[in-house]
């Protein structure tokens, strides 16, 4: 494969000719036959071809053949030929976005991070944001938005794209019938599309389960838990969390602790405010949870484990990986997360403070600060490889929640397949937040062919 930059115009000659110039012609390698095909996304046409004098990596297009092809735009992108016939434009990334309901930016609260993901790859590839049903599967083409010149949103049809990249933003949506058909239809046209769904909890550590070298950072984890599972629990690790199965946010989570002495307690967060009940006994404890509405076969109950702290407030970290360009798993993000006093989570809404982890680390280790954030990275990308080989379908974008015991030990909370970018609202963090959009953008050259790929 060759493959290289050039930019591309759009010519209002009325011959239907490709013209290239004479370095182009020497970077893909092109064969001297006075007939190419010429692509884009799933589009292609076969064209004649001249060759011009003019300097640079330069290809000119007529408008009848740009229209032919659905081209968005002139400008840069990237070139490539497999065979030296073949002339393909791109790569041309698709983002499945979701609609906005009632709001004057296409995609709504969305919109920006879009755009963020537009400009890690601007003047490289070409990009369309969508909802499913701006998809015309007869014509095999989408209709949606990408941002112009201007930064204004302009509504286009292009081909089916090369590579998809799923941000739906609605779990019901995702887990509907309908969804998994449209998503399957990409991939029946080997059309790469990673991000397949939201995870449920459950289904994380089901996945972890059986794999020997992920399993032990995971806590004891109980699916539907019983009213005797949950007191069993409690005297065994004295605290345990009870949390919804497609919970997020930190919404309907319990903490719930056993003290020999003393009884029972909950500790949970309600109407805006973190609340503390004590309970002689387990029976009663177990009553204002079945008031509380908690209907246990949504939820899992898990293994507390007491947490290095700060002001006696716990500390988790979120890591955010992506996978990069030669299809590695790289931690592009992390941030360490202070509890709110009396709150059960570290979650900001409910008083949780971001933090940065070489500071918390620090704080909690010493000199070895350095070292125990090398290993929990090392461990979350074990964590992603292992997510990886037991899961049915392509990811490039995980984020974990992981805490860190007094003895270095590292575990595993959750996993999010799209997961939030809130931690690089952080002034320290927005570096790292420009890369990982960088990796996923590599990653979908890699994805997509449009890379120099490198196996491992």
């Amino acid at each position: 494969m060759s493959l290289t930059t050039c930019n591309v115009i759009i010519t209002q000659q009325s011959e239907k000719a490709v013209t290239i110039t004479r370095s182009l012609s020497r970077a893909l390698q092109l064969s001297k036959a006075k007939m190419i095909t010429l692509r884009l996304g799933n589009k292609s046409i076969s064209v004649p071809v001249k060759i011009w004098k003019r300097e640079g990596n330069v290809l000119a297009l007529p408008l009848s053949i740009a229209s032919s092809i659905h081209l968005p735009s002139a400008g840069n992108c990237m070139v490539k030929s497999n065979n030296g016939r073949e002339i393909q434009l791109g790569p041309l990334i698709g983002i499945l976005a979701g609609p906005a309901n009632n709001s004057a930016l296409p995609f709504g609260g969305r919109t920006g991070f879009i755009r963020e993901f537009m400009q890690a790859g601007a003047n490289k590839a070409f990009y369309i944001a969508f909802a499913p049903h701006q998809v015309d599967w007869n014509r095999e083409v989408v209709t949606g938005y990408f941002p112009n010149a201007n930064g204004k949103w302009i509504r286009k049809t292009v081909p089916l794209p090369d590579v998809v990249y799923n941000r739906s933003p609605s779990r019901r949506a995702e887990n509907s019938a309908a969804m998994t058909s449209f998503k399957t239809k990409f991939v029946n046209r080997r059309i790469p599309l990673f991000n397949w769904s939201f995870f449920d909890k459950w289904d994380v550590y089901r996945l972890l389960d059986g794999d020997q070298e992920a399993a032990k950072y995971v806590p004891e984890s109980v699916n539907n838990p019983s009213s005797d599972q949950i007191r069993r629990m409690m005297e065994k690790h004295r605290f345990v969390y009870l949390k919804p199965n497609t919970g997020s946010l930190g919404i309907g989570i319990y903490r719930l602790t056993y003290n020999p002495n003393r009884g029972y307690y909950a500790r949970f967060r309600r109407n805006g405010s973190n609340v503390l009940i004590r309970f002689p006994r387990f029976a009663g404890l177990f009553n204002m949870l079945q008031r509380q509405n908690v209907k246990l076969q949504y939820y899992v109950l898990q293994q507390g484990v007491r947490l290095i702290e700060m002001e006696n407030c716990p500390i988790d970290f979120r890591f955010h990986l992506t996978k990069n360009g030669h299809n590695q798993w790289v931690a592009a993000g992390i941030g360490a997360k202070k509890a709110g006093r009396g709150s059960v989570t570290t979650h900001v809404r409910s008083g949780g403070q971001l933090m940065m982890p070489e500071q918390v680390l620090k704080s909690a280790f010493g000199s070895r600060g350095d070292h125990v954030l090398e290993h929990a990275k090392e461990v979350a990308i074990k964590l992603a490889e292992a997510i990886e080989r037991n899961y049915n379908h392509t990811l490039a974008e995980l984020g974990f929640d992981l805490g860190i015991d007094q003895n270095e030990k590292v575990w595993m909370f959750e996993a999010n397949a799209k997961p939030g970018r809130s931690i690089f609202k952080h002034p320290s963090l927005k570096a790292q937040g420009r890369t990982s959009l960088v990796n996923l953008y590599e990653h979908c050259l890699y994805l997509s062919r449009f890379y120099a790929r490198r196996e491992g």
